[in-house]
């Protein structure tokens, strides 16, 4: 390779082609005999201390994490001197909620290393084969992809007993993270009883129970909580007759009464429907059973005009007391944005809004909800006794609904728990496992009354120790200290102190790509807390009032400078959309509802108290109730200049990606991470990036051929004579359009035909948000399309690649592999490039499959649970000669563009020759737990963790180039 990197003192490199150690040896059980074997990288200085740093896995070929640290042999000597828990985290399972269960262990792992855990990873596939994994694959990999290298990366186990026998000696306790089946109906519970194995959570038979929608509602009904009435259909028992019966008993119309139709054994809204009428009601029901969902499904009415809530309890008893508090509980209110269609507007809140939020359809979450107090306090205390009466342990997640005096509901008694002099209190959904993601519920509700990530984590855990006295004395002779928070006192991040370093993450924005924005700040602020030498600042760039696209560039500078950041407090960072943070900010700062706020958290808080001042591993809560700070960008900038911070850009596309906050922060002289201004400004140009690499052709770097029009000609402009001309003046006969400055697939479409341009330029021309899934000729998945729209937008020929389909995705059990025909010889990669300016570094390149259509959505390139992308490549696709080429032109590219610090380089390479056809360069790439980069970083040997990998560019940020 050309080019190697020089860190100073804070980084050392540790790359060479030839280099091996009996450590790394290749087997032909290894990762390595399937994927091309990846050069060695980087790692932290000893000078970096990490908390939570004694991570540790229970498998074997589990790559190291730490070379050669003197402090990490103390420590690890430490360990062994005092018995520490050892915590077996079981993910995966046969749902479709297999990568959220992922995402879960991804987080959990990540906050309960320490001093006082050991930690070994097990995962479960869709046909119920066991494995231990590495915490590097928990990291690493989508479901699809997870599942395909589990093979030739995890140790299997023959049976489930197999494992249960391995758990006995292996860990002292099980923290379940499987989510739906398998993990919430009493499966793993059932297994881990039988062979006496302690566990996290609530026991088999009360899961069971309390999974199963339709035993749950009739115990509740005897419990004496109000319940939604419902109809049970069973395999092929759907009666016609009986259900027109239901409708009438509940008043609905028997041809379009409004109902909902859900499998009564799938957990997290997954196969939820809405029907209209009987024979409606039936066909869905059907469509579930067919589908292989469930075979018992429930048709309930649907709740109209009322807000539904999710409410997380806590218990804090002692052994097998009980004494569950419930948190603040959250109001969930869907919002819908722009032109919607009638299915959208009679949304639930399913899988996809749980965890896949788009422009159209946006979930925003109130904690405390909207409700008067007594409302909220009826719902913690009936939370509290349907805990209680149906046996939950540990956690839980609790939903229901509350409906106005104004909205009928027919056939229950007025005794029934939940009646108010305000409306009805209904309990709908018991989540036994409820998510664990950075921003799920848990993390919401439990930060708003003083818990970190790591503290809520750590106290579960301890709280279910306690039921079994074998593991009592870990409880009571823990070292148990809730960490230091960084973001917890805004004030004092405002200040300078000379033992800890600012760090400012900033991220938000105006683009398409705001909530990937948010994903990533909020992923790079959590890994950063991890070291105890920096004082991490969340700060969310609030969109403009109007869009800025049309404003005069003279006048840009001076607009921008005025826009409003916010500093923000942990609570408010765990949100699923800048809106939603934004509304959370005013909300805080608004006298009446904060006081209203601030009444609850304290009584939640007392009550807390009350059962965890019994327990000695419990020293305090570690988060701060502190309101949000407003600045101008001009304020927040002078401010990270005074206390001397270094601002880690985490905002894709517009002024985070085109050089303008760059420029702004070099005005005054504060460091930031990733490439420079001019560097930034020529990326963010998709024609003067080709511009800019032109002259490489003949060393093997190519760029795409482009044709640039305005928007306003577009439209005025007669189809058919334009697609003629395009595809003349291109050569091609289908075309790729995407707009000139926007990135990471929006707005990006195959075109195939005439009629497919004139829907996009229809899109464009009405301002849509989106282009609905197989709207053009070709197959394809939503577009999300730029807001405002584009003033210009690029035509290319569109690049035909050989597909590569990974089989079946984890359900096929005669293996998975890959199907590839190779004609073209072409393929799709994505990767990544780190270090300094002049001397950028390749990571291991990533063959990118798409799961629908030709072009990669925002879904699938950032979000838990989608997209799948082979990293390292696999040596059946590409050599490892020409694996090497192709890094080696990455670096050119890199090095040609002037980049430093880090960036994410799309490509088209030649499998036999390693010669890149450049796509585009994002200077900003997504930072999301799941995102591309992660996975290349824990491919190098060592593995490089997040953790350690967004240090490495915070101090690469420090050091930049002048």
């Amino acid at each position: 390779m050309a080019s190697s990197i020089a860190y100073a003192s804070n980084l050392a490199l540790l790359r060479g082609k030839n280099h091996h150690n009996d450590d790394a040896a290749v087997s032909a059980s290894s990762p390595n005999a399937l994927f091309a074997a990846p050069r060695n990288f980087v790692r932290l200085s000893n000078n970096h201390r990490i908390r939570r740093c004694s991570r540790s896995v229970g498998v074997p070929r589990a790559a190291a994490e730490v070379v050669n640290d003197p402090i990490a042999e103390k420590e690890e000597q430490a360990v062994k001197k005092r018995r520490v828990l050892r915590v077996g985290i079981v993910c995966g399972g046969p749902s479709a909620e297999r990568g959220i269960s992922l995402n879960s262990a991804r987080s959990v792992l990540d906050n309960i290393q320490g001093e006082d855990f050991r930690v070994s990873c097990y995962y479960i596939d869709y046909n119920l084969n066991a494995y231990a994994i590495s915490s590097a694959q928990v990291y690493s990999n989508t479901p699809a992809d997870f599942d395909f290298k589990l093979e030739s990366l995890a140790q299997g186990f023959q049976s489930l007993s197999e494992f249960a026998e391995h758990l006995t000696t292996s860990v002292d306790i099980v923290f379940p993270v499987i989510h739906g089946r398998y993990g919430e109906d009493g499966g793993i519970q059932e297994l881990l009883e039988e062979y006496n194995i302690p566990f996290v959570g609530t026991g088999s038979n009360e899961c069971r129970q309390a999974f199963d929608k339709y035993d749950a509602s009739l115990e509740l009904s005897k419990q004496g909580f109000i319940t939604v009435p419902n109809f049970l259909v069973q395999g092929n028992e759907g009666n016609e007759s009986e259900l027109s019966k239901w409708f009438s008993r509940n008043q609905l119309d028997p041809y379009s009464g409004k109902v909902v139709v859900k499998p009564a054994r799938a957990g997290s809204s997954i196969g939820v429907k809405v029907a209209y009428g009987v024979l409606d009601s039936l066909t869905k029901a059907d469509e579930i059973i067919s589908e292989g969902i469930d075979d018992k499904v429930l048709i309930e009415i649907f709740l109209e005009g009322g807000s539904e809530f999710t409410a997380i309890v806590l218990d804090v008893g002692s052994g097998l007391d009980c004494h569950p508090v419930v948190l603040l509980p959250t109001e969930v209110e869907l919002q819908f944005h722009g032109s919607v269609d009638i299915t959208e507007k009679d949304a639930i809140f399913n899988y996809r809004r749980k965890y896949l939020p788009t422009q159209q359809v946006q979930v925003a979450y109130h904690t405390p909800p909207r409700f008067p107090i007594d409302v909220i306090e009826t719902i913690r205390e009936g939370a509290s006794l349907l805990f209680q009466r149906l046996g939950l342990r540990d956690f839980a997640r609790i939903d229901g609904w509350f409906l106005p005096n104004s909205v009928h509901m027919s056939s229950s008694s007025e005794s029934k728990f939940g009646r108010t002099e305000l409306g009805n209190i209904i309990f709908t959904d018991i989540n036994l496992i409820s998510g664990m993601e950075q921003t799920s519920f848990l993390f919401q509700q439990s930060s708003k009354v003083g818990f970190s990530h790591s503290n809520i984590l750590q106290t579960i855990i301890y709280r279910a120790c306690l039921r079994f006295p074998n593991l009592a004395s870990f409880s009571s002779g823990s070292s148990h200290l809730p960490r230091r928070s960084k973001s917890a006192q805004i004030s004092k991040a405002f200040s300078i102190n000379e033992s800890t370093r600012k760090v400012f993450v900033i991220f938000g924005g105006d683009t398409s790509e705001r909530q990937v924005s948010l994903m990533s700040g909020t992923n790079v602020w959590l890994n950063l807390q991890a070291f105890d030498d920096l004082e991490v600042t969340p700060c969310l760039l609030a969109p403009t009032s109007e869009f800025v696209s049309g404003v005069d560039s003279n006048n840009k500078e001076s607009d921008v400078s005025s826009r409003t950041v916010w500093s923000l407090p942990y609570s408010l960072v765990l949100r699923h959309t800048t809106e939603e943070v934004i509304a959370a900010c005013m909300e805080a700062i608004e006298p009446a509802r904060a006081a209203v706020t601030s009444q609850l958290r304290n009584k939640v808080i007392d009550n807390l108290m009350e059962g965890l001042t019994k327990h000695n591993w419990f020293t305090g809560f570690d988060i701060a109730d502190e309101p949000p700070r407003r600045f101008s960008l001009d304020q927040w900038i002078k401010l990270a200049k005074e206390v001397q911070a270094t601002v880690f850009i985490a905002v894709h596309g517009g002024i985070g990606e085109d050089g303008t906050l760059q420029s702004l922060l070099e005005a005054e002289r504060v460091p930031y991470t990733g490439p420079g201004v001019i560097s930034s400004k020529t990326c963010m140009d998709k024609v003067a990036t080709s511009l800019a690499l032109n002259h490489l052709a003949t060393l093997g770097v190519h760029t795409i051929n482009k044709d640039v029009w305005r928007k306003e000609d577009l439209i005025k402009m007669p189809i058919l004579g334009m697609w003629h001309d395009l595809t003349s003046k291109l050569q091609c006969e289908t075309l790729c359009i995407k707009p000139a400055r926007d990135g990471c697939s929006t707005g990006v479409a195959r075109l195939c035909c005439a009629k497919d341009l004139e829907v996009y330029v229809k899109a464009l021309d009405d301002c849509l948000l989106r282009i609905p899934s197989n709207s053009l000729s070709k197959a394809h998945g939503m577009i999300e399309m730029p807001n405002p729209p584009p003033d210009q937008l690029i035509f290319e020929p569109f690049i035909e690649t050989d597909e590569i389909i990974v089989s079946s995705k984890s359900m096929n059990e005669n293996g998975h592999h890959l199907m590839w025909k190779g004609h073209s010889r072409w393929v799709e990669i994505t990767v990544g490039v780190i270090g300094k300016r002049g001397s950028m570094h390749s990571l291991s390149p990533s063959i990118t499959v798409k799961e629908t259509g030709d072009i990669l959505s925002l879904e699938e390139k950032f979000q838990g649970g989608t997209g799948i992308n082979l990293t390292p490549p696999p040596l059946s696709i590409i050599s490892k000669e020409a694996l090497e080429r192709c890094k080696e032109y990455i670096e050119l590219i890199a090095n040609t563009l002037q980049l430093e610090g880090f960036s994410r380089i799309d490509a088209f390479v030649n499998v036999d020759s390693g010669e890149v056809l450049i796509i585009e360069v994002n200077t900003v790439p997504g930072m999301t737990p799941s995102t591309v980069l992660i996975h290349q970083a824990l491919s190098e040997q060592p593995p490089v963790f997040p953790h350690q990998f967004f240090r490495m560019l915070l101090d690469l940020a420090s050091e930049r180039s002048t």
